[in-house]
């Protein structure tokens, strides 16, 4: 599937850089653990999913009559909706693990927050990563921005579903159009994954933890002072992060901070991907469901507060990640655009 092919070139690229980085890179092992699961997973699915077409065809062979509740010229590339949906979703469940690889390589180049946590100073005469935080620590205002930040991965989950189950409602229509919803399904699914691979690359070659890893580490009085000492590879064994602000006892709260606890690295802080991916997902909705604009537009709003308001991003970074979504969105497009063709 189009979403494999793009994982699988992802893969391949970085794991020669992996090979060429190799002496400078901290936990080289679990980067070889993720690339080799990856490849495990995406295979055992793909023959899977093979063994059960072959079988399929057989049946239908034996029994013509049974193989009418699905376009003849569409069996072969959508012919189950198990498969075609459990691969997909494997791939973006990977995502979970290519995140954190981004933090394996760039802690071995010199930290940058110092001059993002300047330019947020000189831009707006203040760290708004503390001051907004501090004006709005109500529990409402809180739990909004929480569920808000929450948000980011069942809505392009929601997306990738909606579009599949417009894929498999069409099973019954005319050739042309189920084939029309099936690329559907592969395009969103794909422009999804490889926007997200596009600020992964961004991430390895441009070390920014966010404040939340840097306040930390260089003191919050040093940040009211104004200045901004550079860490060169204090990230390399570092990780310890302040603890969100907001209301605590919040059920949103406790969720966004769980998830910060198991698997946030100080990694992926400029452009903001939640802003530029969830801004994509707006971007694909309005193209191939636009009723989820009533559903995704509230959500995007207060996400994009809460990328600063939990002190996850700079203000600079999130301007930045709603300004390249379309840079991005466009180059996945051209990315893609061959691959979905051949898938």
């Amino acid at each position: 599937m189009p979403i494999e092919k793009v994982a699988a070139v992802y893969c391949a690229l970085t794991s020669v850089q992996m090979a060429i980085m190799a002496p400078w890179l901290a936990d080289s092992a679990t980067m070889l653990v993720t690339r080799v699961g990856w490849f495990a997973m995406t295979a055992a699915l793909v023959v899977a999913d093979h063994l059960y077409t072959s079988r399929l065809e057989k049946v239908a062979l034996a029994h013509p009559s049974g193989a009418n509740s699905v376009p003849q010229p569409a069996k072969a590339s959508f012919h189950f909706p198990f498969f075609p949906f459990l691969r997909t979703a494997a791939q973006l469940a990977w995502l979970i693990l290519w995140y954190p690889d981004t933090y394996e390589f760039n802690r071995s180049f010199p930290n940058l927050d110092h001059l993002f946590a300047a330019a947020d100073q000189t831009l707006f005469g203040c760290q708004p990563s503390l001051e907004f935080s501090q004006a709005m620590p109500q529990p409402f205002w809180s739990e909004a921005f929480n569920l808000g930040y929450w948000s980011y991965y069942p809505m392009m989950a929601v997306l990738v579903l909606v579009v599949f189950i417009k894929a498999y409602n069409a099973r019954s229509r005319n050739a042309s159009v189920f084939n029309l919803q099936v690329s559907a399904f592969k395009s969103v699914s794909a422009l999804i994954i490889a926007s997200f691979f596009l600020f992964y690359v961004i991430y390895i070659f441009l070390p920014v933890a966010g404040p939340q890893f840097y306040f930390e580490a260089v003191g919050i009085d040093n940040i009211l002072c104004g200045r901004f000492p550079a860490l060169g590879t204090y990230f390399t064994s570092h990780t310890a992060a302040l603890a969100p602000p907001g209301y605590t006892d919040g059920f949103f709260y406790q969720l966004v901070a769980s998830a910060q606890e198991a698997g946030e690295r100080p990694t992926a802080a400029f452009p903001s991907s939640h802003i530029g991916v969830s801004t994509i997902v707006l971007l694909l909705s309005r193209r191939h469901a636009p009723k989820l604009l009533y559903l995704f537009l509230p959500l995007w709003l207060l996400l994009c507060c809460a990328t600063v308001y939990i002190r996850a991003h700079y203000l600079v970074d999130a301007i930045a990640g709603l300004v390249s979504a379309p840079v991005i969105l466009w180059l996945a497009q051209k990315v893609c655009r061959p691959l979905i063709k051949q898938g």
